[in-house]
């Protein structure tokens, strides 16, 4: 079974062609159409051929179209695939499913109306998935089953404790105000990875799991489910990442607009893009960069960025395992927390006296795609670091609901 993965975004489209086999798991192919709207630039991989290009993309069926096209087409390696007839299925990662979708499911016109209902929680993303969903619809027929994977539905396992803003109560009974999170498929994906790698059930995995990338948030997991994460309504909350300020003082928004003159609009345009590590370094929202920049220069700026990026995890990591009683590992992820022994090194430092020790040797090899315990033996908790792959969790899923 070959599986289409698609992720639409505001003025991109992200996919990976799957092929689920019961022998083996393999991509195909893989790659990204950015800048929708204007000059977009695609750049595409199949095997050993990669290809960057800028092509006029106008909307989201544009983009849709010019991939499907190369994925038929010699120039992307053979064809990767005959005809548009072997992709047997459509997975899309749809950023938020309120209450309603519990977990993945295959779309058809009732999950349609559920997903526009979702629309107030989510108005950047989700209609940009809604697109997605629709240009799949116009392009291979409405015949083609399509599966929508939900990164807020792992997190309903939240008690209502957790979940909750001190806020009027009747602003969630009319509004359904309240804490969802996100990074849910990847959560899922990296503690299925552990259980595999640990031979434990999914009632003995009790995790606090760090997803650092541009976007950035940590989860406990109890019996192997999320008893409560840092993300919030909305992926704003939490962590500080990469152009997201992550926790704030909602005071200074009233400050912010007084003093700047900007609307409300505005400041959520500030508080998502220009703040976070670029807001405090003033230079990059990389935290590759960074590193470089403090290491060849000494930016003075750029160590505060790193320094309060690595404080705040730590705060939640000491906030998670007082709240569940205890894990039995720490586990990271995403492009920062896959790749960066340093930043790793620096959210655990002197956290001896609660059993978490790096292994310094571990650390430093475990970075790209490597996977592995980085912590000393004999250590309770582990650290591991486990890659994450939110694609092949939403090709499976698909297969899965696709059989049943």
């Amino acid at each position: 079974m070959n599986i289409l993965v698609i992720n639409c975004g505001s003025s991109s489209l992200k996919f990976q062609l799957i092929e689920m086999q019961e022998q083996g798991e393999k991509a195909l192919a893989q790659g990204v159409v950015e800048r929708i709207g204007g000059e977009a630039l695609l750049t595409l991989r199949a095997g050993a051929r990669r290809i960057r290009k800028s092509a006029p993309v106008r909307r989201m069926r544009d983009a849709l179209a010019l991939v499907l096209e190369w994925l038929v087409s010699p120039e992307s390696d053979g064809p990767v695939i005959p005809t548009l007839a072997a992709i047997h299925a459509v997975g899309h990662r749809v950023v938020h499913g309120g209450e309603k979708f519990r977990s993945s499911v295959r779309i058809n016109a009732t999950v349609m109306t559920g997903l526009e209902d979702c629309i107030d929680l989510a108005p950047i993303h989700n209609p940009a998935n809604i697109n997605g969903i629709r240009a799949v619809q116009e392009i291979l027929g409405s015949e083609i089953p399509q599966i929508a994977v939900f990164d807020t539905s792992f997190h309903l396992t939240m008690p209502e404790p957790a979940w909750m803003y001190a806020i009027p109560y009747s602003l969630y009974r009319r509004h359904k105000i309240r804490r969802y999170g996100f990074h849910g498929t990847s959560c899922r994906f990296v503690s299925q990875r552990y259980r595999e790698l640990t031979g434990r059930s999914e009632a003995d995995t009790n995790l606090i799991l760090f997803h650092l990338g541009n976007g950035c948030s940590v989860t406990a997991i109890v019996h192997g489910v999320s008893v409560d994460t840092s993300m919030g309504m909305t992926p704003l909350e939490g962590l500080m990442m990469g152009t997201r300020s992550g926790d704030v003082d909602p005071a200074v928004l009233e400050l912010i607009a007084d003093k700047e003159g900007m609307n409300v609009h505005e400041i959520e345009g500030l508080l998502n893009k220009q703040s976070g590590l670029l807001g405090i370094s003033g230079l990059t929202h990389d935290m590759r960069d960074l590193l470089e920049e403090v290491q060849e220069n000494g930016d003075r700026r750029a160590q505060l960025a790193i320094d309060m990026f690595c404080y705040r995890a730590r705060k939640y990591l000491g906030a998670y395992m007082v709240g569940t009683s205890g894990v039995d590992a720490v586990v990271f992820t995403g492009g920062i927390g896959e790749n960066s022994d340093v930043v790793r090194e620096q959210i655990l430092r002197g956290l001896h006296r609660f059993g978490i020790d790096l292994d310094p040797v571990r650390n430093a090899e475990t970075v790209g795609s490597r996977e592995g315990k980085i912590s000393r033996d004999g250590l309770s908790p582990e650290v591991w670091v486990i890659p994450t792959n939110e694609e092949l969790m939403i090709a499976r899923d698909v297969r899965q609901l696709v059989k049943t």
